[in-house]
């Protein structure tokens, strides 16, 4: 037979218990003392046992009462932690959130976004999916395995949302002792002889801006290697295995033997935030609006601008040489 025990018995008890008088523990729980008398023997009936010893002078716990007290009072935090819970996440301040990065995103964006949801939501749960492609990014998210991904635009596909929120240039990585390295600035038709090491997963807006540039340049890419990611192409091109094109953030990665130099003649990339369409959960809303205020969206480049604008809030880098040239 199931135990009718209600909450209610469990407050008034250990109200009791922590009181040793009726009449005390009837106040702060602003009800008659009869009343509070008659649900304790309510309790102690349907758990068949004495919790309680009463006198004219004094309210004592029995072994089992100082027992139950405990349970009691275990049971009554769990649930309290409950509720309190179950507002913030209505709120959207307590939660799981899964953000991806595309490998040099991360560099730019990821400890900003860290310290600004921690900053606003610190009871939020911030679970990083790094150095993943955009086609894969975009996969999590209409598989629901992620839920906002910091990956490149166009994607093939619907179902999501985006917000462009930076404007990146492409430059050029070689061997240091390439030809082209005494240069400051390379122009994409300097490197109609070259092999290229490029991304083994495509990403369709560096293929189509490399594309694009060499098409106006005449010539079609020799494609030589691929990588799986930005370190490992670098790691190949200081190999000697060709030239690679690149997000300007890729100068963060100190790789011995590589130079990189402003290009010319490609296109930028964009960079852009992208979650599911009808998203409703409010710890994905709150989320969103913080990621909204520190990346408000895409600043144009300066002409031959050869480094990433960074986080909103950074200092535009100088121009190229080539720029301050003219």
């Amino acid at each position: 037979m199931r135990t009718k025990v209600e909450l209610r018995h469990l407050r008034y008890f250990t109200t009791v218990a922590d009181t040793c008088h009726f009449g005390r523990a009837a106040k702060l729980l602003h009800m008659t003392q009869s009343t509070l008398s008659l649900a304790i023997r309510q309790l102690e009936d349907e758990l068949g046992v004495s919790l309680l010893t009463r006198t004219t002078r004094q309210v004592r716990l029995t072994p089992a009462g100082e027992f139950f007290l405990t349970e009691a009072q275990r049971i009554l935090r769990g649930v309290d932690l409950g509720i309190r819970s179950v507002r913030l996440i209505g709120d959207g301040r307590l939660g799981l959130v899964r953000i991806g990065f595309t490998g040099m995103s991360a560099l730019l964006y990821l400890s900003t976004i860290i310290q600004a949801v921690k900053r606003r939501l610190p009871k939020a749960k911030v679970e990083i999916h790094d150095d993943l492609a955009s086609s894969s990014q975009c996969d999590r998210l209409r598989d629901d395995t992620m839920d906002i991904g910091m990956l490149h635009p166009p994607f093939a596909g619907d179902g999501l949302e985006t917000k462009v929120i930076a404007s990146e240039p492409l430059i050029v990585v070689m061997r240091a002792d390439h030809r082209l390295a005494g240069r400051p600035v390379v122009l994409m038709s300097d490197l109609r002889d070259e092999d290229f090491v490029s991304y083994r997963e495509a990403d369709p807006a560096v293929d189509q801006a490399v594309a694009r540039g060499c098409s106006d340049a005449g010539f079609t890419p020799r494609d030589g290697h691929r990588a799986s990611s930005t370190a490992a192409l670098l790691a190949l091109v200081a190999g000697g295995l060709g030239v690679g094109v690149v997000p300007a953030s890729a100068r963060a990665l100190p790789i011995p033997g590589i130079a990189f130099r402003d290009l010319t003649g490609v296109p930028p990339v964009q960079l852009a935030l992208a979650w599911r369409k009808a998203q409703t959960a409010p710890m994905m809303s709150a989320v969103l609006a913080v990621l909204d205020e520190i990346c408000p969206g895409p600043r144009p480049p300066a002409a031959g601008y050869g480094r990433p604008a960074g986080p909103a809030g950074a200092r535009p880098a100088a121009r190229s040489t080539a720029a301050r040239a003219r």
